[in-house]
């Protein structure tokens, strides 16, 4: 399957090293054995396997390979600092492909920068518009199937919800035993799998540490620690209120959302909206990877308890208001308040069963399914 990643790969391979990351099986060593198909003589190394390992370790790969192909090597010991070498000593005229399921650049900050010598690019799950360009189907087709399935590509693909199901389960307990031992201790998998349990009904709502911290009778900071785990390795993203105050949002309280629809609990309701942060997520980074521009994803929340789902920022700037419902077309009180205190941002309703689309004052009324198929990603 052609993901939309695929061309940018290619392109960036021609001038530097490329850091491909993502959750586990979302695609990455399918698009890493494709662009070594492209390049005849390329080697594929994972630092999982002890073949493997030992040729990355004494960097005894073949010199003459035109792609080569570096897999899990955060899981090695001052790997920045080895990876630099790599990349300024590599042969002449060989391309470079770095991929891992951890964030990279999110624990283990020491050692050398790699600043300046690679492009990062992060792979997501399956869109509505991947589905219907690799299938087909129409958008509203390939939203209905991937608030069934999930985009990542085994269960989207699989032949029976059984099989899906089943993917689904073995996930998510090999994520939770295996590995959070990267990062964490062994008598702490137990913790972090209840801790990740619980968040999967927590799913849209702002997020108090320090209450589910009390109902596991651990630590706030422990907790706060265990989010960041769950985080790095694309399990969960955090999406923290709107504020030109970076400092002031982060004191507020965040909301959850999975990488993996499928493994939200919940009304079909939450598990739109769960989709839908996925696809702005995936399109706020794709710019932050492909344009280096300076866009977020937010919600916005305000002391009266006035609230919109999403917020898309660049920069100081909100440039998108979005609010997610199943099938009400009535105009969304709070997106129409925010719509006309941000009048530079375009104000959307994505509505998931919608019968006619229409414009209130500054707000669109939309049907979901094309919508989320316009998005770059």
């Amino acid at each position: 399957m052609k993901r939309y990643l695929d061309q940018r790969v290619r392109e960036d391979l021609m001038k530097k090293t490329v850091v491909l990351t993502g959750a586990r099986q979302v695609g990455k060593t399918t698009l890493s054995q494709q662009m070594l198909s492209e390049h005849p003589g390329g080697q594929y190394l994972n630092f999982d396997v002890a073949g493997h390992r030992s040729v990355i370790q004494s960097q005894s790969w073949r010199q003459s390979a035109p792609l080569l192909v570096l897999d899990e090597i955060h899981k090695m010991r001052d790997w920045k600092a080895w990876l630099k070498g790599v990349i300024d000593g590599r042969a002449p005229g060989q391309s470079l492909l770095v991929t891992g399921s951890a964030r990279m650049d999110t624990f283990r900050q020491i050692g050398e920068s790699l600043a300046g010598r690679y492009f990062r690019l992060r792979l997501h799950p399956l869109s509505v518009r991947e589905w219907c360009d690799a299938t087909g189907a129409t958008p509203h087709a390939a939203l209905t199937h991937l608030l069934a399935r999930g985009g990542f590509p085994e269960p989207a693909l699989a032949a029976s919800d059984a099989d899906a199901h089943r993917w689904r389960s073995d996930y998510f307990s090999g994520l939770v035993r295996e590995d959070v031992l990267e990062f964490s201790r062994l008598h702490e998998v137990n913790a972090m799998r209840l801790f990740a349990e619980m968040l999967r009904s927590r799913v849209g709502s702002p997020l108090s540490i320090a209450s589910i911290a009390r109902d596991l009778q651990l630590a706030p900071t422990t907790l706060g620690k265990y989010l960041d785990i769950l985080e790095a390795l694309f399990i969960v993203f955090i999406v923290r209120p709107w504020h030109r105050n970076i400092a002031r949002a982060t004191l507020q309280s965040p909301k959850v959302y999975f990488f993996d629809t499928g493994l939200v609990i919940g009304d079909e309701g939450i598990r739109f909206e769960n989709l839908v942060a996925c696809h702005l997520l995936k399109q706020a980074q794709w710019q932050q990877d492909t344009r280096g521009a300076a866009v977020d994803l937010h919600y916005i929340r305000t002391k009266d308890e006035a609230e919109v789902d999403f917020a898309l920022s660049e920069g100081d700037t909100l440039t998108h208001l979005i609010e997610c419902k199943l099938s009400d077309t009535k105009a969304h009180r709070a997106l129409t308040r925010f719509a006309e205190q941000w009048p530079l941002a375009q104000a959307v309703q994505l509505v998931r069963e919608c019968r006619a689309e229409s414009d209130v004052g500054r707000l669109q009324i939309r049907d979901a399914a094309p919508w989320l198929a316009t998005l770059e990603t």
